[in-house]
């Protein structure tokens, strides 16, 4: 389908989506409920396909990293969706001041209608199913615009979600540039987009010509401040994983290291050495993921280099020749020039820069001088100093002695500050993002009220008496 049909189908469909939604404004628990169950059923009965389409689309993407962040992480999701569904259902009462009763307050959650879904490419099945399942808990419609950069994966969830889901509940829109400017120009109810800091400005405005609410999850620099007490080799163990993690193509990666004086080798060292044992050969390693498209592969290479005729240090895990798969040796780069693209660009690939900083104020310093960040790590043995940097600092969320767990605790909002992105979901802050928090007060026939209406006299007085 050529992206002008596309585009024509999109208008069709978001109007069949609205005259769906008014029919059937407030969509039953148990209807909910059966939508969170067939996500979770279509996500166990493709696994195998998901794999082969993440795998396409990258070149090679390692299924096991598959099965963990995108299979695994979905089935939890719906998991705990379903158990909690039931409660954020349910009206929250609140209280009445005194010269208000009798009478009652409660918040009832109300679907918002259309929710459109902006996509990227890096974990192209989780950060499409992961808000489409929130969508759908708060009882909404639902279309998704996947990205371009993973046409595999944006072809099978659309085989998927047809399976289970009407267009006029869930519908997938394929295309380019072309059809995802559109798609931000449609009057949703309310939308979300996943992807970069530079697109997702341009979202917030074509959003903001239809009032139309947005959360935007961005990305940014995230750092990684070491305290002088946390031991190199411990901090390796978890820099690898977290950063060389599909091949560092993840909002939340570690994106530079501040260390203590003195201790920017030992940290770089025990991070490669940790490398090379995860991926013995990465130039050959199935588990160790390829970057996704020629573009970001030229990128990322211009980047090193540009450090490298900068004076910094190159250090790279050993490993053959990839051959023609766009992989990208697990890199650290220490100390690179402050205005390289390296420290002014997320990075967004396997190369992690590693510098020192004079003390954690100085290293608190340059992190709040920067964008607010999605993610910042810090690794303290004193929960004092750990509370300290957390207190110093501005961030979307926030991991001790350790990189990006904080995302799969469902119960913590996931979403950004600043420039990395507002608004959050996961959860109940999921459902959340997807209702209208609708305030509602109830009064008996005969209220008290009537006693402040004008013709103001001595009951008014005594009534409104301090």
């Amino acid at each position: 389908m050529s992206d002008s049909e596309q585009i024509e189908r999109m208008g069709r469909l978001f109007k069949a989506q609205k005259t769906a939604f008014e029919a059937e404004r407030h969509r039953s628990y148990r209807d909910r409920l059966r939508d969170v169950d067939a996500i979770a059923a279509l996500t166990k009965k493709h696994a195998d396909a998901i794999k082969d389409a993440a795998a396409a689309d990258f070149g090679v993407r390692s299924r096991c990293e598959t099965q963990l962040t995108e299979i695994a992480y979905m089935a939890t999701a719906a998991k705990h969706t379903r158990r909690h569904l039931w409660s954020w259902m349910q009206p929250e009462k609140v209280s009445v001041p005194g010269n208000l009763k009798p009478g009652k307050a409660y918040i009832r959650r109300e679907p918002k209608g259309v929710a459109g879904i902006i996509s990227p490419w890096n974990y192209p099945y989780q950060l499409a199913f992961s808000p489409i399942l929130a969508a759908l808990a708060a009882g909404c419609r639902v279309m998704l615009k996947p990205s371009e950069f993973t046409p595999s994966m944006s072809a099978l969830m659309q085989t998927m979600l047809a399976e289970e889901f009407d267009e006029t509940h869930v519908a997938v829109f394929p295309g380019g540039p072309e059809v995802g400017e559109a798609f931000t120009r449609i009057p949703f109810d309310h939308l979300l987009y996943t992807g970069s800091t530079h697109v997702g400005r341009l979202v917030a405005k074509a959003a903001a010509e239809n009032l139309t609410p947005a959360t935007l999850e961005l990305g940014g620099k995230s750092p990684v401040i070491m305290a002088d007490d946390f031991p190199a080799d411990k901090a390796g163990e978890t820099l690898a994983f977290g950063k060389f993690m599909n091949a560092g193509q993840t909002c939340i990666a570690p994106d530079y290291v501040l260390a203590p004086q003195g201790k920017a080798r030992a940290v770089a060292e025990s991070t490669i050495a940790r490398v090379e044992k995860a991926y013995p050969d990465w130039a050959t390693d199935e588990d160790y993921t390829a970057v996704v498209s020629d573009k970001h592969y030229e990128r990322l290479n211009g980047m090193i280099e540009e450090a490298r005729n900068g004076g910094a240090e190159i250090l790279q895990a050993r490993g053959g020749e990839p051959g023609n798969v766009r992989k990208i040796a697990p890199t650290i780069v220490l100390n690179p020039p402050e205005d390289s693209k390296l420290m002014q660009e997320e990075i967004f690939g396997p190369i992690l820069p590693v510098l020192e900083h004079d003390g954690l104020e100085d290293a608190m310093k340059r992190v709040n001088a920067k964008d607010r960040p999605l993610a910042l790590y810090v690794y303290s043995r004193s929960k004092q100093t750990a509370r300290k940097v957390l207190e110093g600092t501005i961030s979307g969320g926030a991991v001790v002695n350790n990189t990006m767990l904080h995302y799969s605790v469902e119960d913590l909002p996931f979403g950004g500050v600043g420039a990395s992105g507002y608004g959050a979901y996961h959860g109940e802050s999921g459902f959340e993002t997807f209702t209208h928090a609708r305030s509602v007060f109830e009064a008996p026939v005969w209220h008290p009220s009537r006693l402040i209406q004008p013709p103001y006299g001595k009951i008014f007085e005594l009534v409104t008496k301090n």
